[in-house]
């Protein structure tokens, strides 16, 4: 084979590849760009304020730091949302029943109740499990809902990595592309592999 067909093929193939990475890097920066700009406006809207400390004694350093330095401000990204969720709800909702067992325990004061209606004992019993339930749920609710919020972000910032890296890789290669051409031109016709 001739060196020149050689090296025409292998520029060719590297102008292919590197448009392709400039491609992904373009969608991959909207990916990140409207994940993003989502998480923000969705946690925005909601006017959740962080609170400057969690009351969790047994915290590490580090959220008792991220309280402090966020305390005050409304919740826009996904990782505020990931330690408000984690940190402040989850240390919340520790000291409470699961789902499962307040829903239980309701029904069977719910139960209690309905049998001798006329006890304000069982009846006051019923109203108190129903508030845990309804307490336990909003909770864990709410957790979940701002994790999944937290998973959408942390995608777009993985998307952004890529952007980046496809962008580097796709530059990276057109250079040595246009080094392949020159080197073309350098190339003897009869040179051969």
């Amino acid at each position: 084979m001739k060196r020149r067909t050689f090296d025409k093929m292998l520029t060719l193939v590297g102008v292919a590849v590197s448009l392709f990475l400039f491609l992904a890097a373009g969608l991959l920066n909207w990916g990140y760009t409207f994940t993003n700009n989502t998480v923000k406006s969705q946690l925005s809207a909601q006017q959740i304020t962080i609170p400057a400390a969690t009351q969790n004694a047994k915290e590490d350093a580090t959220t008792t730091a991220f309280f402090k330095d966020n305390g005050g401000k409304i919740m826009t990204t996904g990782k505020q949302a990931q330690m408000y969720a984690d940190h402040y709800i989850g240390f919340h909702l520790s000291g409470m029943p699961t789902y499962a067992a307040a829903s239980t325990a309701s029904r069977t004061a719910a139960g209690a109740a309905s049998a001798d209606p006329t006890n304000a004992d069982l009846k006051a019993k019923a109203d108190s499990a129903a508030g845990v339930v309804d307490t336990v749920f909003k909770g864990e609710s709410l957790r979940g809902m701002l994790l999944n919020a937290y998973a959408f972000w942390q995608m777009g910032q993985i998307a952004k990595i890529g952007a980046f890296a496809s962008l580097v890789g796709g530059l990276l290669l057109l250079g040595f592309s246009i080094a392949g051409w020159i080197h073309l031109r350098r190339t003897p016709e009869d040179a051969t592999i």
